[in-house]
């Protein structure tokens, strides 16, 4: 480890002994999970420790951590919701059509990637891109749902599009 890496390490391993009770008890109490705070805490270091933020400049620790870790609980509600949601589903087919546990940890994850992807856009744009992409409605189709011009549903099309490309670079 070089000599500049050596400090910034230190001072990684003195914010995770200083704050990680305190992080995982706020989580604890927020979720009821002994073990998925845990989780969540770990995860939030470990996104502190792969972002390029000087762990020495942080002038307030605990508020970094309270909104990395308040990020990482919406989006393991969201995550969970996705599954309860997709399980639903699951439960109503009938019982020859229900895939393997293979097959459906696949389509959770690729779920899960999707809606991560789509993350960020408004509503209108995701609903449209997604009847589009996984129903096969037409412009003018997803137009009447949505009680708008098909030209705004070219727009949000447009607008999905981009993000997707964006979000992908």
């Amino acid at each position: 480890m070089s000599d500049a890496a050596m400090p910034q390490a230190q001072t990684f391993h003195d914010l995770y002994r200083d704050h990680r009770g305190w992080l995982e008890g706020w989580l604890r109490r927020r979720m009821g999970s002994a073990c998925d705070a845990a989780d969540l805490s770990q995860d939030t270091f470990l996104r502190l420790l792969a972002s390029s933020q000087r762990i020495a400049d942080l002038q307030e620790p605990r508020a970094y951590l309270l909104t990395v870790g308040k990020r990482l609980l919406s989006n393991f509600y969201q995550r969970r919701s996705l599954e309860q949601a997709y399980l639903n589903a699951l439960a109503s087919l009938p019982e020859d059509c229900v895939p393997s546990p293979e097959q459906r940890w696949l389509l959770l994850e690729t779920l899960q990637a999707l809606d991560e992807l789509l993350n960020g856009l408004p509503q209108a744009v995701r609903r449209a891109f997604l009847w589009s992409q996984l129903e096969g409605l037409t412009y003018q189709q997803i137009a009447e749902r949505l009680n708008v011009s098909e030209r705004t549903i070219k727009r949000y099309m447009a607008q999905a599009y981009e993000h997707c490309l964006m979000v992908e670079l």
